[in-house]
């Protein structure tokens, strides 16, 4: 069924924006979605979430206007459309949402499926690797491993159980080495916070993978795992449904990276000089340290060796085997080094996170 009583007006906006502004919007509003008009005040076409991830990963920055990325095709409706009949769409289109316009192409309304709140339950466990050594934040990690390092007035592990928790997941895993002792302390059996958490215990850093191959059982359905050193907003409910949707062995949440160059960049053939870029932007997708794992993938971490995660990935597409990136534009943070780390923590003070 449908709902139209929605503030869908705050999530209007003109031609003249750019892809950052969308995001700001979608995250603003939660409608996941954003209704474009022209200068005239009539309907243009749609932005979605999806649409913002695929075109960051074919290389749009934050600054590409957004005519790059609007769908101009979209379902609409007219004011008098019985709600049955938009329901119909809704389901026949696997839509989420269907935009009301008049039959002068203004907008009036917006139609958004509304599924009755019920609690959601994942069976697939989260893995944080949480054993390093985290020399970059020395000295405060030689007493305390870096995923106990407090922001918010609490551990950043903490963090990423909590919002696990609150997505309905219920079954953790976290990867030790470095004062691991003092993690499970902490956390112990998870009871606490209404979960289950079990421990994988290296004898000797494996690192940024190689835990993997300690877990013993391979679990059925895919895992996610984590860096125990990030904060942030994405969903893993979007993230595990993204890996479903594109029938994935392997999933890679990546982030944009933009670096600034503070100098003006030459352009050369030759001795020819055929332009010039005023302190240009270099962009580039880095990996986001959050992953979805079937358990092919799983199989394949020996015990007791090293692997970093992009080793694991090459092992992933010499098989052949599919492997997707997940464009993260939510808030993400890597508290890896002390910069980051002061930075969080001086927007928790100003209200940020």
């Amino acid at each position: 069924m449908t709902a139209l009583d929605t503030p869908w007006q705050k999530s209007v906006m003109d031609l003249n924006s750019n892809i950052a502004d969308v995001i700001e919007n979608l995250n603003s509003t939660g409608l996941r979605i954003v209704l474009i008009v022209n200068e005239q005040g009539l309907f243009e076409g749609t932005i979605s979430d999806g649409d913002i991830r695929r075109g960051i990963l074919r290389g749009l920055s934050l600054k590409t206007p957004i005519v790059e990325i609007i769908h101009k095709g979209s379902i609409t409706v007219d004011p008098q459309t019985p709600t049955t009949s938009v329901d119909q769409l809704m389901v026949k289109y696997a839509l989420q949402q269907i935009p009301v316009v008049d039959k002068n192409m203004r907008l009036v309304g917006l139609h958004i499926w509304n599924v009755p709140q019920t609690s959601t339950s994942y069976n697939n466990s989260v893995i944080i690797m949480a054993g390093g050594m985290g020399r970059r934040l020395s000295p405060e990690t030689d007493a305390c491993p870096k995923p106990l390092l407090k922001v918010s007035n609490k551990p950043i592990l903490e963090h990423i159980i909590e919002r696990a928790k609150d997505e309905g997941f219920k079954n953790f895993i976290i990867a030790i080495y470095h004062l691991g002792h003092m993690i499970e302390s902490y956390f112990g059996d998870g009871s606490k916070w209404g979960v289950k958490i079990s421990y994988i215990r290296e004898s000797e850093p494996l690192g940024t993978a190689g835990a993997l191959g300690l877990l013993g059982s391979v679990p059925d359905c895919p895992v996610i795992v984590v860096n125990g050193d990030i904060i942030t907003n994405v969903k893993f409910g979007d993230l595990l449904s993204y890996h479903s949707d594109n029938n994935a062995t392997a999933t890679m949440a990546v982030r944009q990276y933009e670096v600034l160059n503070p100098f003006g960049a030459v352009e050369t053939d030759g001795i020819n000089i055929t332009g010039y870029q005023e302190k240009p932007i270099s962009q580039s997708i880095i990996n986001a340290g959050v992953y979805v794992l079937n358990s092919d993938v799983l199989e394949l971490i020996k015990p007791n060796q090293k692997y970093d995660m992009p080793e694991v990935f090459d092992l992933v597409l010499k098989k052949n085997w599919r492997a997707v990136a997940f464009l993260v534009h939510e808030q993400w943070v890597d508290v890896g080094t002390p910069k980051s780390l002061r930075l969080t923590r001086d927007q928790n003070e100003s209200g940020g996170i």
